[in-house]
């Protein structure tokens, strides 16, 4: 199973360990597109600040991320699982997973983001600040900027498993699973059961859930169809749509009663 995650806004602080080795990160292949964006990412950042907030569209209060951008080269590196914090990466909380469930962490988490592509959570990183929504003076919208490499990369990551699409639509866009991989990869929704409306804070909560549900258990479902007893079986409420035409990804609503 390879499980896709959105990133979060909020990092923690890159801590004194040693320095990132873009060449040491998982996914090798993404090597060049990856140096392409932290190369021009610290020349934009070092340079006109103004101009850096609002290509990277922060706010007069988020300034100080500018200025943690220009660092990134030299800033201390720690796993990508410790640097995204937030209401999905709380909700999933890795630090308190036993010893069986962080290994099948390290091999099913693939965490996208605009600066890196995607990662797995033992990859180490620094803190950093750039969405997949961002365009770079040089490179241009960083999702169609990824979308190449993507999609040399992510199949053979994806191997012969069930592909788990937790993104949010903005990271999703650079990668679409295609081919002999769509019908075998399973989106999801999570609804509030009584409007049917998507709610961000629960939605990505009950993410967070899902996934160390899955973590924890050692349930590893085969394909989408699995996935939904699976999800059954573990206390959740879903609602599964089969693609009307072959060679798409199957679409499943998660509902949540209570927000939380």
């Amino acid at each position: 199973m390879l499980v896709l995650l959105p990133p979060s806004e909020g990092k923690a602080a890159s801590g004194r360990g040693t320095p990132l080795k873009t060449g040491s990160l998982s996914l090798p292949g993404l090597t060049a597109a990856r140096e392409a964006v932290l190369g021009e990412l610290v020349e934009l950042c070092a340079g006109d600040e103004e101009k850096a907030r609002e290509v990277l569209g922060l706010s007069e209060g988020l300034r100080g991320e500018v200025a943690k951008n220009t660092e990134l080269l030299t800033a201390g590196a720690r796993p990508a699982g410790e640097i995204y914090t937030g209401v999905l990466y709380d909700a999933l909380d890795l630090a308190s997973l036993d010893a069986a469930a962080k290994r099948r962490a390290a091999r099913s988490l693939l965490v996208f983001s605009g600066l890196w592509g995607a990662v797995r959570v033992t990859d180490r990183i620094p803190s950093y600040r750039c969405s997949m929504g961002v365009r770079l003076p040089g490179l241009g919208a960083l999702g169609a900027h990824w979308r190449t490499p993507m999609a040399e990369v992510l199949p053979e990551a994806a191997g012969n498993g069930l592909v788990l699409d937790l993104r949010s639509a903005a990271y999703a866009a650079a990668w679409k699973p295609k081919g002999e991989v769509a019908p075998r990869t399973a989106t999801v929704r999570v609804l509030h059961a009584p409007t049917r409306k998507v709610v961000s804070h629960f939605n990505k909560a009950t993410k967070g859930r899902i996934v160390r549900s899955l973590l924890a258990s050692g349930t590893a479902p085969e394909g989408p169809a699995e996935l939904v007893e699976a999800l059954r079986d573990l206390g959740y409420e879903v609602e599964a749509e089969a693609p009307a035409k072959g060679g798409r990804p199957w679409s499943l609503d998660v509902l949540v009663h209570e927000v939380h």
